[in-house]
C-alpha cells in the first residue's frame, strides 16, 4: 500500500486560486502540412466559403456559414470519401457571442482521417437536416434540439429523445440550473400525484450524492434499517449485520482486526 499523504481539507479548497485564469487553448498548426488535408481544404474552397481552417490534434477543423452546411456534407460524403458521420451536436456560447456553435464530426475509413466541419448560427435561427445524407443524424439532431432547443429544417421527426415532450427548459445550455428549474422540482410529482399534493409530498431532490438521515427506507444507515415510515423519533435500534459463509472466507468469524474496525 501507498503512504497516505493528507490532503489538507482539499475538499474544502476552491477548484482555482485565481479567477481570471484562462486555461491555454490546444495548439493549432496551419493546413499546408499536411497533404491530404490541404488537397481537401482545396476541393471544399472550390465549392463554399471557408471562414476559418485549421489543423488541431491531428484533424482539420473547418468553419463554414450555416448555409453552406449540407453542400459541404455532400462534398466530403461523395467526393472524398468521408462517408461516416461520427457525431453531430452543439456548443453553448449565447452569452459568449449570442450564438450556438454545431460542429459535425466525419470519418474517412479508407484513410483513417478525421474532419470537423464547424458552423455558427444565433438562437431561434435553424439549420438544415443531414439525414438524407447520414442516417446517424437522426438521433443527434433530435438529442441538439432536446438539449440545446436548436431546430433541424425537414427532419422527419423533430422531437424531444430524451426528455418528455412537455419538459420545460434545455438541460445542456448554460443558463439551465444544474440542479434543474422550479419547473423540474415539481415535473413527476405534478405528474404522479397532481399538484394539489404538492404541499404534502414536496419538490424532488436532485442531488445524488445527498443522503438524509431521516429517509425512511435506511439506505443510508446500514445495521439501522427500520420498517418503511417508522417512527425513529426515539433513536434506533442497532441490528447485527449477517455476512455470508463462503469457501475462501468466514466473514461471521471474529477477529481481532474486524472487531477494532467495527
Amino acid at each position: 500500500m501507498r503512504k497516505y499523504t493528507p490532503k489538507d481539507n482539499v475538499q474544502g479548497k476552491a477548484y482555482y486560486t485565481d479567477r481570471f485564469w484562462v486555461a491555454p487553448s490546444v495548439p493549432r498548426s496551419d493546413v499546408s502540412e499536411d497533404a491530404h488535408f490541404a488537397a481537401l481544404l482545396e476541393k471544399i474552397k472550390e465549392s463554399v466559403a471557408v471562414k476559418e481552417s485549421y489543423i488541431q490534434i491531428g484533424q482539420m477543423v473547418v468553419h463554414i456559414h450555416p448555409k453552406d452546411n449540407i453542400a459541404v456534407l455532400r462534398l466530403v460524403k461523395e467526393q472524398c470519401d468521408y462517408a461516416m458521420c461520427t457525431e453531430i451536436s452543439a456548443v453553448d456560447y449565447l452569452a459568449q457571442d449570442g450564438e450556438f456553435e454545431i460542429f459535425y464530426q466525419m470519418l474517412n475509413l479508407k484513410k483513417a482521417k478525421r474532419i470537423r466541419i464547424v458552423t455558427r448560427i444565433k438562437e431561434g435561427q435553424a439549420i438544415e437536416s443531414a439525414v438524407p445524407l447520414f442516417n446517424s443524424a437522426n438521433f443527434a439532431e433530435r438529442e441538439m434540439y432536446d438539449m440545446f432547443g436548436i431546430v433541424a429544417n425537414n427532419h422527419p421527426f423533430m422531437k424531444r429523445i430524451l426528455m418528455p415532450d412537455d419538459w420545460e427548459g434545455h438541460p445542456l445550455r448554460k443558463t439551465y440550473p444544474l440542479q434543474g428549474d422550479e419547473a423540474a422540482s415539481w415535473y413527476e410529482v405534478d405528474k404522479i400525484f397532481g399538484k394539489e399534493n404538492r404541499e404534502a409530498i414536496g419538490p424532488e431532490n436532485r442531488d445524488p450524492a445527498r443522503i438524509d438521515r431521516y429517509d425512511t427506507k435506511r439506505f443510508s444507515r446500514v445495521g439501522y434499517e427500520v420498517p418503511f415510515g417508522a417512527d425513529i423519533s426515539a433513536g434506533e435500534q442497532k441490528t447485527e449485520i449477517a455476512y455470508s459463509d463462503t469457501l475462501l472466507a468466514n466473514y461471521n468469524k471474529s477477529s481481532k482486526q474486524l472487531d477494532e474496525r467495527r
